[in-house]
């Protein structure tokens, strides 16, 4: 199983959801207080098991509601994918992949370890 860790940043804090092997497959914006970024976790928790996937690298893609992970690709030309709440802020990315299938692998990683236990790092 996976987890959450909560880490203090020089700005606020932010989070990263580990996999069970401890590869760290989403991250978070920086909020400015504990509280708020606990709240981002619940929001990952209650959108990612039920998001649907928006492929914004497939041609003429259909447009999916919120919540939704979009599938991009970046300057680097890496697959990328981020994580939209039911209101349309982000509250989660993903590394950069050199393949689609694996940014697909890293969406399903999420969803499987959206339930996970949270921890603080030290």
């Amino acid at each position: 199983m996976g987890k959450y860790v909560i880490k203090k940043t020089n700005t606020g804090f932010k989070f990263d959801l580990k996999a069970g092997n401890g590869e760290v497959i989403a991250n978070s914006e920086v909020y400015t207080t504990k509280s708020a970024c606990k709240n981002g976790i619940k929001s990952v928790m209650k959108n990612a098991p039920v998001a649907a996937v928006e492929d914004q690298t497939a041609e003429g893609f259909e447009k999916a509601k919120n919540p939704k992970f979009e599938v991009y690709v970046d300057k680097a030309g890496e697959f990328r994918f981020r994580l939209k709440a039911g209101n349309g802020e982000i509250i989660a990315t993903g590394e950069g992949y050199k393949a689609k299938k694996s940014c697909m692998n890293g969406i399903e990683s999420i969803r499987k370890n959206a339930d996970s236990p949270v921890e603080e790092a030290e």
